[in-house]
C-alpha cells in the first residue's frame, strides 16, 4: 500500500515513533483455517451485510475441543456444527466456540455461522490510537451524493477482514475461497478467483459466484460493487480486467495497459511465472489508503483514474501499479508471518517499481525513483527504529517509511554485493521454498546464503533487526611528492560495515578502487600520475547513507560533465546553479538543459537565472527549442514557464498555442506564462474552461486568481488548497497553496470555508489511520482562531461550520 498515502506515512512515522515495550511475534497457531465459502447480501439503508459464512478448520498440532475467531461487531444469528447447534461466547470482537468433540490434527470441522456485520460499529484498538478500520465500506448507499457513485468495497489489511466475515485474522493463515455475492442487477461485482455463474433472481437482484482455489491470507479477501465499466485485457490466456467508472473507460488501457508487459517482467526475474488464475485491477471512491494488493483483485484509489491530458504528461500510478502486482509474489503467494516482519511483503513491492522502471526506462528514471524513496525515508525521522520490530505501539505503525523506502533500499545494497545473478537466484529460492505459505527476515537470509554461499547474518544483524544508516565523513589528503591521495572516512554515530567504490578521475582516465569500511575511522592511499580532477565516493549510489564531503564548483563542474549516474549529474546541476555569475558554472547549466534525462532537463529549466551577463541569449535559444520540440511535455511546460518570466510580448504566439495542447502540464505553464504579459485573455481562456479542465488545471489556476486578489474564486481554490500543501513535491506549489490557505482563513466566504472544511472532515476520515484526523482538527482550529481574531460580520456563522466538521472528526 504513493501519493497522499506516502504524504501521510511521514506524518504518522513522526507521530508513532514511541515504542512500547510490548513483544509482538507470530500469532500462535491452534487451528489452522482450510476453506471459508460465504453468502452475502447488502442492506443500503443501514450500511449492512447479512451473511452466512462455512469456515472449515483443522487443528493445526495439538487436539482441541474450541476454536476462537475473530468477528467484529457482529450481531450473530446462529452457529452451528454439523447441523448441531454450537455453545458459544461472543466478546470483545472474539467467538469462542465449543466443538462438537475432540479434533486431531489432519481432522477437519465446518463451522456455519449466520450474522450480520455491522462495519459503522467497528471500533479497532490499538495500544493508544482507535482507528475506523472497519473493513467494509459503503460508499453514498442510499444514492443521496450527485457527485459520487454508489460502491461497496473492503479493505481487509491488517485485520479488518473478520469485520465482514469470521475468521482467523492473521497473517499467518492460508485458506482457500468462495463468495457468493448479492447485489442489484445495476450493479457489476469483483472477488478474488474466478467468476463461477451469475444467477439473475426475480426480485431484481443477482447472485455472483466467486471461486478462490489457490491459498491466501484472509487479509486479502475483497469484495468490490458498484457501477464499473470493464475493459478487458489479457495475459498467457489469463484475464486481466480493469474496473473503472464509465467516465474512464476510454482511457483504462492508458493507465493500466502495461500490466501484462509487467506480469512477463517479473514471471522472469523472479523466475516464478505468475499463479494465480487470473488478474483484476479496480479503482474505488474515498479509498483508504493508495492500493491494496488483493489477491487477483487489487484495489486502487480514485487518483488513479487520470485524464488524457494528464497520462500524456506522466502516469502518476504506473509505479503503483507495479507495487500492487509484484505483491503477487511478495505478500499474496509468500506472506509475512507477522506484522513484525512486514518489510518481507513490502520492500519487495516498493523495489518493484525500480526493477520496472530500469528494464522500461532505464537507468536514470529508476535511479530517480531510488533517490526520492530515499529522500522519503532520511525526512521521516524514523532512525531509530528497526526494520524488523518485534516492538511496536500498533500494528498499522509498521506501514512506515521503513518498512517500505528503507526496506527498497536496503534490498538494493543487498543485489549490488551479492551480484544480479545471486540476489535474483535467492529470490527465486525464498519464493519457491515458501510457496503459499509464510515467512520471516530470517527465511530470506537462508535463501540468499543457501544460493550464495556467503554468511550474511552481519548484513541482516545490522540492516534488518537495526536501526539507523551510514552518515560518512570523507576527506582527501594530496601528497604530491609521493603523488599518493589518502582517502579518510570518519562514520558519524553508529558505525556500520559496508563496501565502498571510489573512482579517482585523472586527466583522461578513471580508475576505481573497492574497499571495505569496517571502522569507525578508516584510510586508504592511492597513487596517481596527475592531480586528480575529482574523487567520487559511493560511485554506483547504492548505499543508504547521508555522505559528506568538500568539493570545489570546478570538481562539480567536472562531474557533471564525466560521472555518469542520475545523482552525481543532479548534485552537480544543484550545486552549479548556486554559482551562475561563474561564466563556466552557468556554461554547465546550460548544457545540462540537454541532459539526456528529462527530469534532470527540468531540473536545469528550474535552476536557470537568465538575469545575468554570460551566455544569455546562447540560453534563451536553448530554451526556446526545448519549448518547442522537446519530446517530453514535462520539459516543454517548465520551458515555457522559464521563458514567462522574461515577460516578453514576442512569446504570446507560442503561450497561446501552448492553452491549446493536450497536455495539462504544458496547457497550465502557458496560462501563467500568458498572464505576464495579456492579463484579459489569460482570464477570458480560465473562464472558458469547463470545471473538470479546471480541477486539473488547479494549481495554474490558483496561482492566476491569487494574484488577480478575485474574493470570488476562493470556493474554487479551497477545493484545491489540502493537495496543493501536502501533496505537491513543489515547495513553490506548496508554498502558493499555503499562501491561499491563509487567504481562506481570513475570508467571510462562506462557500469557501464550507469546501475547506468538507476536504479536511473527507481527508481526516479516509486517512484516520493515519492521523490524518488528528492534523485536520489542528488546522481547523487555526481557521477558528482567524475567524475569532477577524472582523468578518459573519463569522459566528463561519465558525459554527468550521467547528460542525470538527465535531465529525472527534466523533
Amino acid at each position: 500500500m504513493k501519493n497522499l498515502l506516502f504524504a501521510l506515512i511521514l506524518l504518522v512515522s513522526v507521530i508513532a515513533n514511541a515504542q512500547e515495550k510490548v513483544y509482538r511475534g507470530e500469532r500462535e497457531k491452534i487451528n489452522n483455517l482450510v476453506h471459508i465459502k460465504l453468502k452475502v447480501d447488502f442492506n443500503f439503508e443501514e450500511s449492512q451485510m447479512n451473511g452466512e459464512a462455512w469456515v472449515t478448520l483443522t487443528p493445526h498440532f495439538y487436539s482441541t475441543n474450541k476454536v476462537v475467531l475473530d468477528a467484529k461487531a457482529f450481531k450473530i444469528h446462529e452457529i452451528s456444527i454439523n447441523g448441531v447447534k454450537a455453545p458459544y461466547n461472543y466478546s470483545d470482537n472474539e467467538l469462542i466456540i465449543d466443538l462438537d468433540k475432540t479434533y486431531k490434527k489432519g481432522e477437519e470441522y465446518t463451522l456455519y455461522i449466520k450474522y450480520i456485520a455491522n462495519p459503522e460499529k467497528v471500533k479497532q484498538k490499538g495500544s493508544k490510537v482507535i482507528t475506523d478500520a472497519k473493513g467494509l465500506y459503503f460508499i453514498d448507499p442510499k444514492d443521496e451524493d450527485l457527485e459520487k457513485p454508489t460502491q461497496i468495497w473492503t479493505q481487509g489489511e491488517t485485520e479488518a477482514s473478520s469485520c465482514w466475515f469470521p475468521t482467523i485474522d492473521s497473517p499467518n493463515q492460508k485458506t482457500t475461497q468462495e463468495i457468493y455475492m448479492t447485489v442489484p442487477s445495476k450493479f457489476v461485482t469483483l472477488s478474488n478467483g474466478i467468476l463461477k455463474s451469475q444467477t439473475e433472481n426475480t426480485n431484481g437482484t443477482r447472485t455472483d459466484y466467486w471461486k478462490m482455489n489457490q491459498k491466501h491470507a484472509p487479509y486479502l479477501f475483497f469484495m468490490g460493487v458498484g457501477d464499473f465499466s470493464i475493459v478487458e485485457d489479457s495475459w498467457n490466456g489469463l484475464d486481466v480486467n480493469y474496473y473503472v467508472e464509465p467516465e474512464y473507460e476510454n482511457v483504462a488501457k492508458d493507465i493500466f495497459g502495461l500490466t501484462p508487459e509487467m506480469m512477463t517482467f517479473f514471471s522472469e526475474i523472479t523466475g516464478v511465472p505468475y499463479v494465480w488464475d487470473k488478474y483484476s485491477q479496480i479503482v474505488v471512491r474515498d479509498y483508504v489508503s493508495g492500493a491494496m494488493e488483493n489477491t487477483t483483485a487489487v484495489v486502487h484509489g480514485e487518483d488513479a483514474q487520470q485524464k488524457k491530458g494528464q497520462l500524456i504528461d506522466n502516469n502518476e500510478w504506473e509505479g503503483t501499479i507495479a507495487h500492487e502486482l509484484f505483491h503477487h509474489w511478495f505478500g499474496d503467494l509468500v506472506t509475512t508471518e507477522s506484522w513484525s516482519n512486514l518489510t518481507v511483503n513490502e520492500s519487495f513491492a516498493t523495489y518493484s517499481v525500480y526493477l520496472w522502471y530500469e528494464y522500461k526506462y532505464g537507468a536514470d528514471k529508476a535511479a530517480a525513483h531510488m533517490y526520492d524513496d530515499v529522500k522519503v525515508y532520511l525526512e521521516s525521522q524514523s532512525e531509530d527504529k528497526d526494520l524488523v520490530r518485534f516492538y511496536y505501539e500498533d500494528k498499522e505503525h509498521m506501514f512506515d517509511p521503513v518498512s517500505y523506502h528503507k526496506g527498497n533500499a536496503i534490498l538494493h545494497m543487498l543485489r549490488n554485493y551479492l551480484g544480479d545473478e545471486a540476489f535474483f537466484q535467492g529470490i527465486n529460492t525464498y519464493l519457491t521454498e515458501h510457496k503459499f505459505g509464510t515467512a520471516e527476515a530470517h527465511d530470506l537470509r537462508l535463501a540468499f546464503e543457501k544460493v550464495g554461499g556467503k554468511d550474511l547474518n552481519w548484513f541482516f544483524n545490522q540492516w534488518y533487526f537495526g536501526n539507523g544508516h551510514i552518515k560518512l565523513n570523507v576527506t582527501y589528503d594530496y601528497n604530491t611528492l609521493n603523488q599518493t591521495v589518502t582517502v579518510n572516512t570518519n562514520q558519524q554515530g553508529k558505525v556500520f560495515q559496508f563496501p565502498l567504490s571510489i573512482d579517482i578521475y585523472e586527466a583522461g582516465r578513471k580508475l576505481t578502487h573497492n574497499v571495505w569500511i569496517d571502522n569507525k575511522q578508516n584510510s586508504f592511499t592511492f597513487p596517481f600520475n596527475k592531480l586528480p580532477k575529482l574523487i567520487n565516493i559511493d560511485v554506483k549510489h547504492v548505499l543508504l547513507a547521508e555522505i559528506t564531503d568538500k568539493k570545489t564548483l570546478e570538481n562539480y563542474i567536472f562531474q557533471y560533465n564525466n560521472a555518469p549516474h542520475y545523482i552525481d549529474r543532479r548534485q552537480a546541476i544543484e550545486e552549479i546553479a548556486k554559482e551562475q555569475t561563474n561564466k563556466d558554472a552557468f556554461s554547465t547549466l546550460i548544457k545540462a538543459l540537454d541532459d539526456p534525462y528529462y527530469e534532470l532537463r527540468v531540473l536545469a529549466l528550474e535552476s536557470i537565472d537568465l538575469f545575468q551577463k554570460y551566455y544569455k541569449k546562447e540560453a534563451i535559444a536553448k530554451i526556446e527549442k526545448l519549448a518547442n520540440s522537446d519530446k517530453k511535455t514535462l520539459v516543454k511546460a517548465a520551458a515555457i514557464g522559464v521563458l514567462g518570466k522574461l515577460v516578453d510580448p514576442i512569446y504570446k504566439p507560442l503561450f497561446l498555442k501552448g492553452m491549446n495542447s493536450e497536455s495539462y502540464a504544458i496547457t497550465g505553464s502557458s496560462l501563467i506564462s500568458l498572464y505576464q504579459i495579456d492579463k484579459q485573455t489569460t482570464i477570458n481562456k480560465v473562464n472558458s474552461l469547463n470545471a473538470d479542465i479546471k480541477k486539473h488545471l488547479a494549481d495554474a489556476i490558483t496561482n492566476i486568481y491569487i494574484s488577480e486578489q478575485d474574493k470570488s474564486k476562493l470556493p474554487f481554490i479551497a477545493k484545491h488548497v489540502l493537495k496543493g500543501m501536502f501533496l505537491s513535491d513543489n515547495k513553490r506549489t506548496q508554498q502558493l497553496y499555503t499562501q491561499a490557505f491563509k487567504w481562506i482563513a481570513e475570508s467571510d466566504n462562506k462557500e469557501a470555508i464550507t469546501n475547506l472544511t468538507n476536504d479536511f472532515v473527507k481527508l481526516g476520515l479516509q486517512y484516520k489511520k493515519y492521523n490524518f484526523d488528528k492534523m485536520a482538527v489542528n488546522m481547523i482550529n487555526q481557521l477558528v482562531y482567524a475567524q475569532q481574531q477577524s472582523t468578518n460580520t459573519n463569522k459566528d456563522e463561519l465558525i459554527l461550520i468550521l467547528k460542525t466538521g470538527m465535531a465529525k472528526l472527534i466523533e
